[in-house]
């Protein structure tokens, strides 16, 4: 089995690629490494496959062009599914990571309690391009700081970084990454807590366009959800359904307000109920429990409600049994309401967890865990 596999995914980089893979393999001599350097390419329609053809004539190149997918952590993933190495080290085309540190990061991941290794901006000792503007940096710096309940490395969400294939190979079945973050995806799922950074200078492209977007700002953003709900299971799928009801209420009191300035008090209270909760569970199919969506939507629909019910009950039961058992809830019926609330609301979440958005195993994934599964979305 090889030292290294090098993965560099690509859409429209062939100008780039003619400097960077020289550049790779100078560093790779230099350092006495055994490596293949693969690259993943969505179908570029630069000349990106000619390119890669006469670059594999000197270099240890091979080239995986995707006609059907496209993403870049989808082809970083092709590429760590078709690498031989021990070592798998993912870098970006555009020249922005320098080739010259990749020993340093090796020699990083080698060391005996490593787990993973980034090439970051953001330690001391590293650096990004002077023509970085404040808005650009203020974007970095807030994702990175969204990624923070799943680790403390200073820069996760950098494209440059080598973790051991035995790591790689404990969560492939589990990965699902949206958008470009495939490194934060790599250190959750693959629980990796020791996790080094080799400070490096990150400069901007030299040739092409970037591909970062508002489009992928958004894919960022669903794919810390999917993070969360994966490292925190039920408590992440509790606090969005504690959140999506509370929305409930602003709707339940705006509908009020509305309907009752001409309709009889009883009809408008029941209309703003029944909207508030319909409204709540649109919320929670397509949020919180999003993994069910594609279920037929009446039926959950249907259970929906009757977890509503459910929960209405215990909360009433709550409320009345505290309220005139414990002479200490007699004067505080308010404390009492609240605690049948919250009992209320824990029967919902259970139901709706388990029942109304159940999951079920699909029959290609036969090969998963049931504990897999329950992570997969």
């Amino acid at each position: 089995m090889l030292q290294l596999s090098i993965i560099i995914p690509t859409y429209c980089e062939a100008e780039n690629l003619t400097v960077l893979i020289p550049r790779v393999n100078h560093a790779l001599t230099d350092a006495g490494l055994d490596a293949e350097i693969i690259v993943v390419d969505d179908d570029s329609p630069d000349g990106t496959i000619q390119v890669c053809k006469e670059l594999a004539e000197n270099f240890p190149l091979r080239l995986i062009t995707r006609k059907k997918e496209r993403g870049l952590s989808t082809a970083v993933i092709a590429g760590l599914d078709a690498a031989t190495g021990d070592i798998l080290l993912v870098m970006d085309a555009d020249l922005s990571h320098p080739p010259e540190k990749i020993p340093e990061l090796v020699s990083a991941l080698n060391q005996p309690q490593t787990d993973f290794v980034i090439g970051s901006r953001y330690i001391e000792g590293g650096s990004t391009d002077q023509s970085w503007g404040w808005f650009r940096k203020w974007n970095s710096r807030v994702a990175t700081w969204l990624s923070r309940p799943f680790t403390k490395a200073s820069d996760p969400l950098a494209g440059f970084f080598a973790l051991k294939r035995q790591s790689f190979l404990k969560s492939r079945q589990i990965l699902n990454p949206v958008g470009y973050k495939i490194g934060l995806e790599l250190i959750v799922k693959s629980r990796c807590q020791n996790v080094t950074e080799i400070p490096i200078d990150f400069a901007d492209r030299v040739a092409g366009t970037s591909k970062l977007s508002f489009k992928e700002q958004l894919r960022y953003l669903k794919h810390l959800k999917r993070l969360f709900d994966f490292k925190f299971q039920n408590y992440a799928y509790f606090l969005q359904f504690a959140l999506i009801g509370l929305t409930g209420v602003f709707v339940n009191l705006q509908m009020l307000a509305l309907l009752s300035n001409w309709m009889i008090s009883p009809i408008a209270v029941a209309l703003a109920i029944w909207t508030s909760m319909s409204t709540n569970f649109l919320l929670n199919r397509n949020i919180t429990f999003s993994y069910a969506k594609h279920a037929p939507i009446l039926k959950q629909y249907l259970r929906y409600c009757g977890s509503c019910l459910t929960g209405a009950i215990f909360n009433w039961l709550t409320t009345m049994v505290l309220s005139r058992s414990f002479q200490f809830f007699e004067k505080r019926i308010l404390l009492a309401a609240f605690i049948g609330i919250l009992v209320g609301m824990g029967f919902n979440f259970l139901l709706c967890r388990y029942l109304v958005f159940s999951k079920h195993k699909p029959a290609d994934e036969t090969t998963l865990t049931d504990k897999e599964l329950r992570h997969t979305e």
